[in-house]
């Protein structure tokens, strides 16, 4: 007689694997998953911030910001199409009248973003990025009808302080100052909140992996482009300059590009292991290292306004951190409000008391 096999009727599920690369990772200890993504995250996303300066400062490059989004979306829409063969991805969810939309907001947050370097300090670009939360604030109330809390608002406010005292630092020290650039950064930003909400409302609705997003909104992105630059003859400008030194212009670029779509995978995995507030935590103390790299590289005026400016957009950055961790409605902040004016109520009560003059008034 066979012996009978018992069946696990409650199994264990598969826990998800994790990996930076071809690292896999998943049976780390939490801490060291975490040390490690971190490491790959300022690797990566540094030498992304360097390089994409260093572009910039190649001899006539400045109005060549779109051909260098064109070439980026290249290479984006190979890494992707790579990544969706290994993983095994053969079939589009999200409809692809979504996708010509998310693929014209991506073209503006990335081509506005690289030709604004043609203007701007590369610091202030980095604080305008820091201040995403102020337009995604706006859409996610718009578009998806969310509802934020009284630290959301005030965070907001702080950034937006802290970003105009530092656009006033930098038109004060820089001597060719351009508000061409605060425009492109600022149209770049508004694409780039708009971006975030449309993609987490269908990623939702559909369930699509990342792998089939980026794809799809990058190479459907090459083609607007594309198509743009050849009919404005932009594109024939582009291929000629960079055909003067391809090794320096295409190889920046590959290395810009390469870098910047690893730093993204391994954000994607900080987050899956060890939650968005560590990954926000990470990402911020990236960005302020690279404003720090950019002045020890790359020559440029500084001056202590840049700092404390700075320092109240970090400070409205975690307050929307313990936003999102601790959540507080109105009704909270008055009740925490009451509270504090009875205590100090009642203190100052007790030491009218002890001094007698209570006693006095009574």
């Amino acid at each position: 007689m066979a012996p009978t096999k018992h069946l696990d009727i409650d199994p264990q599920p598969e826990k998800p694997r994790s990996s930076i690369l071809c690292l896999d990772i998943t049976n780390f200890g939490q801490t060291a998953q975490f040390l490690l993504c971190s490491a790959a995250v300022f690797v990566f996303y540094l030498l992304y911030g360097y390089m994409q300066e260093l572009i910039f400062t190649i001899k006539g490059f400045k109005p060549f910001g779109w051909y260098l989004t064109l070439v980026q979306f290249g290479f984006y829409t190979v890494f992707g199409l790579i990544e969706t063969k290994i993983r095994g991805i053969h079939t589009r969810r999200i409809p692809i009248r979504t996708y010509s939309f998310l693929a014209l907001l991506t073209l503006g947050t990335m081509g506005l973003s690289n030709s604004s370097l043609g203007y701007l300090n590369y610091p202030t670009q980095v604080i305008f990025k820091c201040c995403k939360l102020i337009p995604v604030l706006a859409g996610g109330i718009l578009i998806q009808g969310k509802r934020y809390g009284p630290l959301d608002f005030f965070a907001a406010v702080l950034m937006c302080v802290g970003l105009t005292l530092f656009i006033l630092a930098d038109s004060q020290v820089q001597p060719n100052f351009n508000s061409t650039g605060i425009t492109m950064i600022s149209l770049a930003l508004l694409c780039d909140a708009i971006i975030g909400n449309v993609q987490e409302k269908n990623m939702k609705s559909y369930g699509a992996p990342n792998a089939e997003v980026v794809l799809y909104s990058y190479a459907m992105g090459f083609v607007y482009i594309f198509v743009v630059m050849l009919l404005t003859g932009d594109f024939a400008a582009g291929v000629q300059f960079f055909g003067q030194q391809p090794y320096v212009t295409y190889g920046y670029a590959f290395i810009f590009s390469v870098t910047g779509y690893l730093g993204i995978q391994v954000v994607l995995t900080l987050v899956r292991t060890t939650g968005a507030f560590a990954a926000v935590t990470v990402t911020t103390m990236r960005k302020a290292m690279t404003i720090v790299i950019s002045f020890v590289f790359f020559s440029k005026p500084f001056t202590l306004q840049y700092f404390w400016s700075g320092a109240i957009v970090v400070l409205g950055i975690y307050l929307n951190l313990i936003s999102k961790k601790h959540p507080m409605t109105m009704g909270d902040l008055e009740d925490c409000s009451d509270k504090i004016l009875r205590r100090l109520r009642t203190k100052l009560i007790a030491k009218q008391y002890n001094s007698g003059q209570y006693l006095a008034n009574v």
